[in-house]
């Protein structure tokens, strides 16, 4: 068990999630340590001082604190759906552009939608409503690649941004299930009862000393 990386994560987190989703599509194990948001462990601070999750410590030291790395680290170990896209070179600025996208425009107004009290410059809709803007395109591609964001299957994009889109759903399931939007309402559906979605979602107990390392 000591020479397998060790994953700090957030069981809920989309971030955190994204990275499970590559690592268990790997088939690569992790020591996880689920962390407590309010009480960030000291191991995870020493290694990480920027303090978010997902944050993979690998055997020989090298530490990886941004999600999206951890994806194509993961990845690069061993692809056997081939979400990389290897063979598809033109695709690839394509899917960062996707990726940034979300994390960098949709992101920040999901924030604000989902915790819109913090934030009463706008009310909900309003921030409800930036985050359309991103989905509605994503609506587009997904009608488009029959039902995938860059091709008519699996890729890095729909792993990498679909937790994200799954927490807006969460919001407010009834607007969002209710609104004309088959295509990221199946979408989203899909991901949720998929068996790896099961298989990245167990609850975790939280982290506590090295005794507690969960093998996932």
């Amino acid at each position: 068990m000591a020479d397998l990386p060790v994953l700090y994560s957030f069981r809920r987190c989309p971030y955190a999630m994204r990275a499970r989703l590559a690592l268990a599509c790997s088939g690569q194990s992790v020591r996880l340590r689920e962390v407590v948001l309010k009480n960030k462990p000291r191991a995870m601070l020493d290694v990480s001082p920027k303090a978010t999750v997902p944050v993979l410590v690998l055997p020989d030291g090298r530490v990886i604190d941004e999600s999206f790395d951890i994806m194509r680290w993961a990845l690069r170990q061993n692809d056997p759906q081939d979400w990389l896209l290897k063979s598809e070179p033109d695709l690839q600025w394509d899917i960062q552009g996707l990726i940034q996208e979300n994390d960098f425009v949709f992101k920040q107004h999901l924030d604000r939608y989902k915790y819109f009290e913090r934030h009463p410059e706008h009310s909900q809709e309003y921030y409800r409503d930036q985050c359309m803007v991103s989905l509605a395109k994503l609506e587009m591609r997904l009608a488009r690649h029959q039902g995938y964001l860059v091709l008519p299957r699996m890729s890095l994009a729909d792993m990498a941004i679909v937790p994200f889109v799954r927490q807006f759903a969460h919001v407010d399931r009834e607007w969002f299930y209710g609104n004309d939007y088959p295509n990221l309402q199946a979408w989203v559906s899909g991901f949720c009862d998929s068996d790896l979605f099961r298989q990245v979602m167990p609850k975790f107990a939280p982290w506590g000393n090295s005794a507690d390392d969960i093998i996932f």
